[in-house]
């Protein structure tokens, strides 16, 4: 029969599609039903508002909620703030996802989101407002993509010169710094609707992501915990028993598994290893070493 031959099986690995997609296209969707619910037929705008956004009044009344789902929603009438946001997550996540895995990277975004969220309210607490718009997540990516890759270029729309990745979170930062000092703290509303707290949690979230759990299977192994060497505990420093050579991996198996990890990462990125892959890739390193 035709359906035996190896060509017409369906043996082949389809791509999924990838975090990055589904989270465009969750917040294309969630705006067009902003779009739907604010017609004037619905003129549900006050309950998008009040169930949805962050605000001060929510939080006060235990909308806790609203810490994320401000995130899905975007300013209707100015569909420019939609754009940059789409554009990007474009631009830096389909650099970053393939780094991080699909799992970190949505936990990231959310992340940043959530402490975007909670910075915004702590410096708008006494002054009430409303924030919403994913661009905390954004700026969290660019820092993580900026630490990961500190030499990175990237073009920006027409401009026929490309600037360093880390120069754009540069002046960003300026800005938004100067943003928080002569408006935000002062009650007053920034230049062009922006919410320079909110973009100083998002870059934050990057950082903290970058310092502590990058690399890593979480704060425990974080670099950034380390105890100083006065008050660590002394300990008898006597070399490893060396292993037999019975218990030794034998080198055909161990690179057979190291090519199989390393298809992984490029595949999932490091946070989806196991702890069994990630001691297999420290056993093959040290036996490199001693070569």
């Amino acid at each position: 029969m035709s359906s035996d031959r190896a060509y017409l099986q369906s043996e082949y690995p389809r791509r999924s599609t990838t975090a990055l997609v589904w989270l465009v296209s969750t917040i294309i969707a969630a705006f067009v039903i902003q779009l739907i619910l604010q017609s004037p037929k619905l003129d549900a705008t006050g309950t998008v508002a009040r169930f949805l956004a962050l605000t001060i009044h929510g939080l006060k009344d235990w909308h806790l909620w609203t810490l994320l789902t401000h995130g899905l929603l975007h300013d209707t009438s100015w569909p420019f703030h939609i754009l940059f946001t789409i554009v990007g997550l474009i631009f830096v996540g389909r650099e970053l996802e393939p780094i991080l895995g699909a799992r970190r990277f949505i936990g990231l975004f959310a992340g940043a989101i959530f402490l975007g969220g909670l910075v915004w309210a702590a410096v708008n607490w006494r002054y009430g407002g409303t924030q919403f718009g994913a661009s905390a997540g954004v700026y969290a990516f660019l820092v993580v993509l900026t630490n990961i890759q500190p030499h990175q270029e990237m073009t920006i729309f027409f401009f026929p010169v490309s600037f360093r990745l880390r120069h754009i979170v540069y002046v960003l930062l300026a800005v938004d710094l100067l943003g928080l000092v002569f408006y935000e703290l002062l009650g007053a509303p920034a230049p062009l609707g922006l919410n320079p707290s909110a973009h100083l949690g998002g870059m934050l979230a990057g950082w903290l992501y970058i310092r502590f759990l990058h690399a890593s299977d979480g704060w425990d192994r974080a670099a950034g915990f380390a105890l100083p060497k006065w008050l660590r505990f002394r300990t008898d420093k006597r070399p490893a028993p060396t292993p037999a050579f019975g218990q030794r991996r034998h080198s055909t198996t161990l690179r057979a598994d190291v090519d199989r990890i390393l298809d992984k990462i490029n595949s999932h990125g490091f946070g989806a290893l196991s702890d069994e892959e990630k001691r297999t890739l420290d056993e093959a390193k040290d036996l490199l070493s001693k070569h």
